[in-house]
């Protein structure tokens, strides 16, 4: 073990994997731990808090937990952190692990957000399962747009790809044409042991099915090469500038982070999304690093006395 030195815990927990990393204070990484899903807005209180705990004790192997001196953790069930039987949970497992140091939580926003730049003020783009964009101010959050949920919006988000690239498969059988590439794809996972399925039958497999279900037909859009792939494409880049754009005056030239799986920059939807917020004249976007060691380098901030160059060590661009 090291037992000269000092550390800190970042946590990154989300709906189906919490991820911890500590560091020392120079930016090695001594070690890190994954656990499935941790947030507790989607998971019970005992199971959030105990895929947290095996990913901060794997994290924690080989390091004397009495030397971290901060932690933060960052999810988006952050409010949960309040409730008297979600704290006790976690306060139990943290003195369990041998943990005394102070922990702070924060939205899953301020950790993508220092996970792509040490910068204090800017904007973070999220755009996964759902999607929302936040204004950090001084490494905290200030405002939100978007995020709603994909009922009520979640623009450009996995669920709203999903959902358009169904609305397109049925438009197409209104106008009586034959379905081919993406829309065909649609109704082959939808009713794959029905290839000559109509409208009314997508339409009772849809709403018969968990919402996830229209998240889960997003890389049908994503891998397809048809114009009415590249259509949807194109406005959910569109839709999602748009939400960016909320958080920011026009001469804005502070930086945009983007975060999640859909605006990665090799998935189609984020090259779609540079090129617009290009084409509007944005600053070139950061693409954020592991949430847990953007968690890692917020925890460390205040106790290094050069946090650009500890961030450029933990998240090397």
């Amino acid at each position: 073990m090291h037992r000269d030195a000092e550390f800190v815990l970042g946590l990154d927990v989300g709906g189906t994997s919490s991820r911890a990393l500590v560091s020392d204070l120079s930016g090695r990484v001594l070690g890190c731990g994954e656990a499935a899903g941790g947030n507790p807005n989607s998971h019970p209180a005992d199971e959030a808090v105990r895929q947290i705990a095996s990913a901060t004790l794997t994290a924690l192997r080989d390091v004397d937990p009495a030397r971290v001196r901060a932690g933060v953790i960052g999810m988006a069930g952050v409010s949960k952190m309040a409730d008297p039987q979600f704290r006790e949970l976690f306060e139990r497992e943290w003195a369990r692990l041998g943990l005394d140091c102070g922990l702070r939580a924060i939205s899953d926003s301020e950790v993508a957000f220092a996970a792509g730049t040490p910068e204090p003020t800017g904007t973070v783009l999220i755009a996964g399962t759902g999607a929302i964009a936040a204004r950090i101010e001084q490494h905290r959050l200030t405002r939100t747009v978007g995020g709603y949920g994909w009922l009520l919006g979640d623009e450009g988000s996995a669920y709203w790809l999903g959902r358009e690239a169904v609305r397109a498969t049925l438009a197409a059988l209104d106008r009586g044409e034959t379905l081919h590439g993406l829309t065909a794809a649609v109704r082959e996972t939808l009713l794959p042991d029905n290839p000559d399925a109509q409208r009314k039958q997508l339409i009772s497999a849809v709403n018969s099915a968990p919402p996830i279900r229209l998240a889960e037909l997003a890389p049908l859009v994503t891998k397809a090469s048809d114009p009415t792939a590249a259509a949807i494409i194109d406005r959910a880049a569109r839709v999602l500038a748009d939400t960016a754009a909320e958080t920011r005056t026009p001469d804005d030239r502070t930086p945009i982070v983007l975060a999640g799986g859909l605006v990665a920059p090799a998935n189609p939807v984020g090259e779609a999304l540079r090129a617009e917020l290009t084409s509007r004249g944005f600053p070139e976007p950061h693409t954020a690093g592991p949430g847990a060691a953007g968690a890692a380098w917020l925890a460390a901030h205040d106790l290094t006395p050069d946090p650009p160059a500890l961030h450029a060590r933990l998240l090397p661009a």
